[in-house]
């Protein structure tokens, strides 16, 4: 399996409703330089100031974005260049960045090439250590700035050093 790490920007909590505004996603491996950007153009007039304030981007300058059926088949294409066998998505909070784009891929492609399923890091570093109070977020190297590829490298960071430091066992 190839474990890429995903990271969503939005302009809402759910997606129909709302929009998907950016997507990064980085292929988990020693080198972190297999990665993935696109800007979505929103495909709802519905918008939550705030939650758009997150990713630094005015509703304007999204309105600027890509269509987002291009941007999810060449997210579709990506993946099958970067993946020489079966894709897994993981994530920090596979429950929302999951649901945005597993909900884009069938709505704007027909299929998911993820599958039906999704791994969370929180929730892989809490077992790991047995304790559901901890938080992984201090074994990232990359600053997390909501640019959602700076998150998912972060993020890849932090998985890599419980496989290193910590002997998460995980084929990477």
């Amino acid at each position: 399996m190839t474990y890429i790490m995903v990271d969503v920007e939005t302009d809402g909590p759910i997606p129909g409703d709302y929009s998907m505004i950016s997507l990064g996603a980085v292929v988990v491996d020693e080198t972190l330089d297999k990665t993935f950007y696109k800007q979505i153009k929103p495909i709802s007039d519905q918008y939550i100031p705030e939650a758009l304030n997150v990713s630094g981007h005015s509703r304007a300058e999204t309105m600027t974005f890509e269509d987002p059926e291009l941007a999810m088949k060449d997210f579709a294409n990506w993946i099958d260049e970067v993946c020489k066998d079966r894709p897994l998505f993981i994530s920090d909070n596979n429950g929302f960045d999951w649901m945005f784009v597993c909900w884009y891929f069938h709505h704007f492609t027909g299929k998911n090439p993820f599958g039906f399923s999704s791994q969370n890091l929180g929730s892989l570093y809490k077992g790991l250590i047995q304790d559901t109070f901890k938080n992984f977020k201090h074994l990232r190297k990359t600053k997390h700035t909501h640019h959602p590829v700076d998150d998912a490298k972060g993020n890849a960071e932090a998985l890599l050093h419980m496989k290193k430091q910590m002997g998460l066992k995980i084929k990477l």
